[in-house]
């Protein structure tokens, strides 16, 4: 046995073995400390859905270090416990089954689909990825390259420059300020210690398992058992680290600039015109959520009527209100050519305007319910989308019935209700551009003067 390995199996020897006592909770969970369970049996033709969620995600990466979870996320399954990278895709690829993890601003994910016959011989390996994942040196180079890459395919594309530009200017350096691959400078700078210094951390905050699809009944028992359960570290769940933006008040939030200029040889200009909203459960975030629906979900959205249809400016349009801990993006972003990019600014800046200037049509409320009902289906459609969700909802803090709730909550949303809500959070429009700097330096100018009169 190697040096590594010697440490790692006096490390595990030396953790507590206590066992999981699972307790019911109120929503129908389950408790085994420090993980939660949540359970979602439905009929599968003998197929389980296991999605496990980590606090934390790109949002906690220190300073200095931004990219670290992601490349920590990427390391999980290339090796854990008793298996080297090479025995772990063995045995995941001999069950016909599937195991990755994905890095998001407030979590880690881990995903695995598999036959309800191999469940306990693959379940077993969640556990070994938390608390003994091997972050070999050579795996550490190899993830490292790779998402060095993929942030330098980023950079060739205009819209994640737009974008890019556009959170920056949001967030600054706070929790949601970067992509979660990171940037270049920091993960130049990253190796086996710096991601040895994160293990702890992955069960201390109450990570959330929940499975579903053909599940036999006495699967939290069988959790207890397995062999890296028994050895999850039976300590206290730590208080959450409380991010900076949701400390901060959106109407707070200091922006030094409203616009961002990204100029590219290239023959389209590419706007995002935004602000950073509310947490997803807020009182007011289902408001924003349908008025998401009624700007830009599907070819009966008012961007895609008003760019495309009527006035033909727009390649692409659409909006970016993504489910987020803290202060979400609400954003409108379009690509255009440089001879249509001021009617395709003005366009976007009215659509975006008009929320809060003027109460949306019952018919357009009733399009955008029936939308906001259709994506809650379409998002529940397998075992693996409902055991993300219920993971999803788990990890903020919001009970399991969450969505059914929304559902009846919205038939009492108007238009004045969606109005006040435009007026209250969507007050300080952000721009970010992306394109051929003389169409940025003429678009940056009309911008301001739009500002000063809206001022």
């Amino acid at each position: 046995m190697d040096a590594d390995s010697t440490s790692r199996a006096n490390a595990s020897i030396a953790a507590t073995r206590a066992q999981l006592h699972p307790c019911c909770q109120t929503d129908g969970s389950r408790r085994m400390n420090p993980l939660d369970v949540v359970l979602d049996p439905i009929a599968a033709p003998g197929v389980i859905a296991a999605k496990l969620w980590v606090r934390g995600g790109s949002g906690a990466d220190p300073k200095g270090q931004r990219g670290v979870h992601q490349l920590l996320g990427a390391l999980l399954t290339r090796g854990c416990g008793p298996y080297d990278h090479l025995a772990l895709a063995d045995l995941v690829e001999g069950c016909g089954a599937g195991l990755r993890c994905d890095t998001h601003e407030d979590g880690l994910l881990i995903s695995l689909k598999c036959a309800d016959r191999d469940a306990e011989r693959l379940l077993d390996l969640l556990g070994w990825m938390l608390i003994d994942p091997h972050l070999d040196s050579s795996q550490v180079t190899l993830e490292r390259d790779l998402s060095l890459q993929a942030l330098q395919r980023q950079r060739e594309d205009p819209f994640h420059l737009a974008f890019d530009g556009w959170r920056h200017m949001a967030y600054g350096s706070g929790p949601y300020g970067h992509d979660p691959l990171g940037l270049s400078e920091d993960l130049n700078q990253l190796g086996r210690q710096q991601l040895i210094s994160l293990i702890d951390g992955l069960t201390a905050q109450s990570p959330v398992l929940a499975l579903a699809g053909t599940l036999p009944e006495d699967l939290e028992q069988r959790l207890g058992v397995m062999e890296s359960f028994q050895r999850w570290p039976n300590q206290p769940p730590q208080q959450e680290r409380k991010s900076e933006s949701s400390k901060i008040p959106t109407e707070n939030i200091q922006i030094e600039s409203n616009i961002c200029l990204q100029p590219e040889p290239t023959s389209q200009v590419v706007m995002m015109l935004g602000q950073p909203t509310l947490a997803h459960g807020h009182e007011d975030d289902l408001a924003l959520r349908l008025l998401n629906c009624h700007l830009g979900l599907g070819m009966s959205s008012l961007l895609f009527r008003r760019l495309r249809e009527q006035h033909g400016v727009a390649y692409d349009v659409g909006t970016h209100h993504p489910v987020r801990k803290c202060a979400a993006p609400f954003v409108l972003h379009a690509s255009t050519s440089e001879d249509k990019a001021k009617h395709t600014l003005q366009l976007l800046l009215d659509s975006w305007w008009e929320l809060s200037q003027q109460a949306i049509s019952e018919e357009d409320i009733e399009l955008a319910r029936a939308k906001f009902h259709g994506q809650l289906a379409h998002g529940a459609q397998t075992t693996g989308q409902r055991a993300e969700r219920r993971a999803q909802l788990r990890g903020l803090g919001l009970p399991g019935n969450y969505d059914q709730h929304s559902l009846e909550t919205i038939k009492n949303l108007d238009g004045s209700a969606l109005q006040k809500a435009a007026q209250r959070h969507l007050r300080m429009p952000l721009l970010s551009l992306c394109g051929p700097e003389t169409s940025l330096q003429i678009l940056a100018k009309d911008w301001q003067q739009q500002v000063v009169q809206s001022s």
